[in-house]
């Protein structure tokens, strides 16, 4: 039987398990998924040469970047994110070569794609972890200009919260949360941005999905934006990571 999984810390709300063992029962495919929730990142070798009938691997926070060193090759544009959600392995004897992808690119872009309209140009993303380099590099295949926005002033290219006036936010018509800002339970929460200042012309895309809708989108809907949720990005690199797993 053929083993797959999830490393990351903690894992309690997991998608993946629940996906792939249902994917698995379903079309009669001999594997398992499992969760292997560790501590540190150091112990993650210690899961590869502890299951040898493992073949690939999920990664999520918080080492889509820590990950990284202990790889022998990354896909192009995993390199250019510089962050990993899918591990594939390739077991050669008695030597085991650990490639790094990630499909949170192919699930944003594939997702966002229909949804967009001359008009949107430029992007706001916000936050800057390992999904939000997945979204900028996402936007720039699809020929839109990202920017980040962060509570502090990080890097001379990114905005803050503070900064984000009436004529940014008329210029920058895709607005992308990749904050955990406004997850279950903290329902009642959302990214600090000028709301009055959207209009029709506006598309707020949240990463998140749990609530269904969120305040940023509810927030979004008020003033006549398209919204969307990250259900389907989810649903998509899962189906982009099985790909790989089996290319």
């Amino acid at each position: 039987m053929k083993k797959y999984g999830l490393i990351g810390y903690p894992l309690k709300h997991s998608f993946s398990i629940g996906y792939f063992n249902e994917k698995f029962s379903s079309e009669g495919i001999d594997a398992e998924y499992v969760n292997f929730e560790i501590p540190k990142i150091s112990d993650f070798l210690e899961v590869i040469e502890q299951n040898p009938d493992l073949c690939g691997l999920n990664v999520t926070i918080p080492y889509k970047e820590q990950v990284i060193p202990f790889l022998d090759e990354l896909d192009p544009d995993t390199a250019k994110i510089g962050a990993v959600n899918v591990i594939k392995i390739i077991r050669q004897k008695a030597k085991v070569k650990l490639v790094g992808y990630n499909s949170d690119i192919i699930g944003f872009t594939q997702s966002i794609q229909p949804l967009l309209q001359p008009h949107h140009r430029k992007a706001l993303i916000l936050g800057t972890g390992g999904a939000s380099k997945a979204v900028y590099h996402g936007l720039k295949k699809l020929d839109i200009e990202g920017v980040f926005v962060s509570r502090t002033h990080k890097a001379d290219d990114m905005l803050t919260y503070e900064d984000l006036t009436p004529e940014i936010m008329q210029e920058y018509t895709v607005i992308v949360n990749c904050t955990p800002v406004g997850m279950y339970p903290k329902v009642d929460f959302c990214p600090d941005i000028p709301y009055q200042e959207l209009t029709p012309n506006h598309l707020l895309y949240d990463l998140l999905y749990n609530p269904n809708v969120t305040l940023f989108m509810k927030k979004g809907e008020e003033q006549g934006a398209v919204t969307k949720n990250g259900l389907e990005m989810l649903l998509l690199q899962a189906f982009a990571g099985w790909e790989i797993w089996n290319k």
